[in-house]
C-alpha cells in the first residue's frame, strides 16, 4: 500500500518525465509538474487528469516530499545550487545517465569509466537532502511500455544510502507499475546506469522479472 500523503514533483518534462508522470498517475499517485515550458506542463496536466497539478519549480519543490528532476546530468549541479534552500530535507530521485553522443551513432560516458552519476551527485546535493538512484535503469520506451505488465511485472532497480527512504521509493516504483529491487547503496549505482550490468543498455540488455533477477544477482 502506498503512503497516501507522499507528494511527488517531477521537474522537467522530456520523454522520461512524461513517462514517469503517466505511470504514476495510472497508479493513482498525485503528481506536481514543473517545467520551463509552462504551457507544456499545463497541456500534460490536462491530458493526465485531476491527479496532476502544475507549479513554478521552486513552489513545486517546496510542496513535494519527493523530487524527481528529469534533466540532464550536466544540469543537475546548477539545479542543486539554484534550489538549495527548497531542496533541504527532500528526497531527490536521480534518473540521469552521464552519457553523450559519441559521433558514431552511439553514446559514450562523460565521466570516468569507473565513476557513477549517483556517487558524484550524492556529494553535491543540498544539506539534509537524500539522493536515491531510480527510474533511469530502463530506456524511455521500456519505461512507458513495460509498466503494469502482466502476468508478472517487470523490475525497476534502485540504489540508496538512506534506508529510511526505501519504503517510500518502493511504494512509488510499485505505484508506477514495476517491481522494486534494491541493489544496495549509491556505491552500486554504476550498475544501474547506462553500460552497467543491470541497465537495459548494458549487460542486462532487456527488461526482467523478479524471478529472473534472483538468478542474475545470485551469479553476479
Amino acid at each position: 500500500m502506498k503512503t497516501p500523503n507522499t507528494k511527488v514533483a517531477i521537474i522537467g518534462l522530456g520523454k522520461i518525465g512524461e513517462a514517469i508522470a503517466t505511470n504514476l498517475v495510472k497508479g493513482k499517485q498525485a503528481v506536481i509538474l514543473a517545467s520551463r515550458d509552462g504551457e507544456k506542463a499545463k497541456a500534460l496536466a490536462t491530458k493526465l487528469g485531476s491527479l496532476v497539478t502544475t507549479q513554478e519549480t521552486s513552489e513545486a519543490i517546496k510542496e513535494a516530499d519527493v523530487i524527481i528532476p528529469t534533466i540532464y546530468f550536466n544540469s543537475l549541479k546548477e539545479f542543486f545550487q539554484t534550489y538549495a534552500v527548497e531542496l533541504e530535507g527532500k528526497i531527490i530521485v536521480d534518473v540521469s545517465n552521464p552519457i553523450a553522443p559519441d559521433g558514431n551513432g552511439g553514446f559514450k560516458k562523460i565521466i570516468g569509466e569507473h565513476e557513477s552519476a549517483g556517487q558524484i551527485l550524492s556529494r553535491l546535493i543540498p544539506r539534509g537532502a537524500k539522493l536515491i538512484k531510480a527510474f533511469g535503469t530502463l530506456g524511455v520506451d521500456s519505461l512507458a511500455r513495460a509498466a503494469f505488465s502482466n502476468p508478472e511485472r517487470k523490475v525497476l532497480f534502485y540504489a540508496s544510502d538512506s534506508t529510511n527512504s526505501n519504503q517510500q521509493m518502493e511504494e512509488l516504483i510499485s505505484t508506477s507499475g514495476f517491481n522494486p529491487v534494491h541493489i544496495g547503496g549509491l556505491d552500486q549505482s554504476i550498475r544501474i546506469e547506462v553500460f552497467g550490468d543491470l541497465h537495459e543498455f548494458g549487460k542486462l540488455g532487456k527488461t526482467v522479472t523478479r524471478e529472473e533477477v534472483k538468478a542474475i544477482l545470485t551469479n553476479s
